[in-house]
């Protein structure tokens, strides 16, 4: 089965760290950029990071850049993303998908997301 799987996420206090994982199933992850997007009840989803295909280059929305990063292992076909300084504001469902470029063309593949609540 082509899928791709999110874990990590949980619950943390305000100014906390998670660190989530993206796996890829059935298929390899080298030849597609890999976003992070997140979706807070009530709130459209937003575009949290990207990373390239060759890792050498990265993206992130203004809302997170400084306190999450992007990165990837393609030997063991996951990417991962460390969220640091965690805000309360950063409460939603976080969600991995696949293209073939951070810019442009369609999602093949998207995860079935994984929750991140940051509470006191």
């Amino acid at each position: 089965q082509l899928q791709l799987v999110e874990s990590g996420g949980g619950l943390v206090q305000p100014g906390g760290s998670l660190r989530l994982s993206c796996a890829a199933s059935g298929f390899t992850l080298d030849n597609y950029a890999i976003h992070w997007f997140r979706q807070a009840p009530g709130k459209e989803r937003e575009g949290v990071s990207c990373i390239w295909a060759s890792g050498m280059r990265t993206s992130y929305a203004d809302s997170v850049k400084g306190r999450f990063t992007i990165s990837r292992d393609n030997a063991i076909n996951t990417v991962y993303m460390e969220m640091n300084s965690l805000k309360v504001e950063d409460t939603a469902v976080y969600y991995c998908a696949a293209r073939s470029s951070c810019l442009r063309g369609n999602y093949d593949y998207w995860g079935q997301g994984t929750q991140v609540t940051v509470s006191s």
